[in-house]
């Protein structure tokens, strides 16, 4: 379901599940990869991409959420709201940079999840990320919604949450969804390197992971009710 490489610093975690569709068995399977990743020492980053050539990852698994007494491999029902939204939670914060090789589709969940890594790499050719929820009649999540209005710029979180515009990979690095966008040939090999380029970030990893906390966590400096004029006359009140 996951498969974990690693090449000097650089881990690629692959997704092999298909359409890679978000369920509590998967959740619980990325959650085991992470751990394998966070445990190792120094220099590091992670990639994270699928084996499919069109999905990187094809968002909630509708079929078991509407009928899970007929898909018990993919896990409890009841246990995965919270399990997904702490995993994204968790991505988001992790404490090396993060890459996603974003090789095919990715809508909703799965445009979520690429979200959460600190970089996105998108393919040029095929593939779109969007976050298709209005289109299936549902409302997103306000933490999800918080998640967007962090990672996007103004206009563009309005497009993808309430328009669902869908972000094809020249599209998505023109709006600063994506910073790179390569043929399938290269896509994986430039995720990569760029991931060995900032692996070296993660040798203080308190650091790194208490910086994207000061960012996206409780009291975010996003969120200040201050301006910076204000945070910038009174410094003291801002140290620990």
């Amino acid at each position: 379901m996951i498969d974990l490489e690693r090449h000097g610093d650089v881990f690629t975690m692959t997704m092999n599940a298909g359409e890679n569709r978000w369920n509590t068995t998967f959740v619980e399977e990325v959650d085991k990869v992470l751990n394998e990743v966070e445990a190792s020492e120094g220099p590091a980053a992670l990639v994270t991409t699928a084996a499919s050539d069109k999905f990187f990852s094809n968002g909630l698994d509708l079929d078991w959420v509407r009928q899970p007494e007929e898909h018990p491999q993919a896990g409890d029902r009841t246990t995965f709201a919270d399990l997904f939204m702490k995993l994204m939670s968790r991505m988001i914060t992790f404490p090396i940079p993060t890459v996603a090789a974003v090789n095919g589709h990715a809508f909703g969940a799965g445009f979520m999840y690429a979200l959460c890594h600190d970089i996105r790499h998108m393919r040029s050719d095929r593939g779109f990320m969007c976050a298709n929820e209005m289109q299936l009649g549902l409302s997103i999540p306000v933490p999800e919604l918080a998640l967007f209005r962090h990672k996007l710029p103004g206009h563009v979180f309005f497009e993808s949450v309430q328009l669902a515009k869908r972000w094809a990979g020249p599209e998505a690095k023109a709006a600063g969804i994506a910073e790179h966008i390569a043929g399938t040939d290269t896509l994986l090999n430039d995720a990569q390197a760029r991931a060995a380029e900032l692996a070296p970030l993660a040798t203080n990893r308190a650091v790194y992971q208490g910086q994207k906390e000061t960012i996206f966590g409780e009291n975010a400096a996003l969120n200040h009710p201050h301006g910076a004029a204000y945070m910038l006359r009174n410094m003291s009140d801002y140290y620990d």
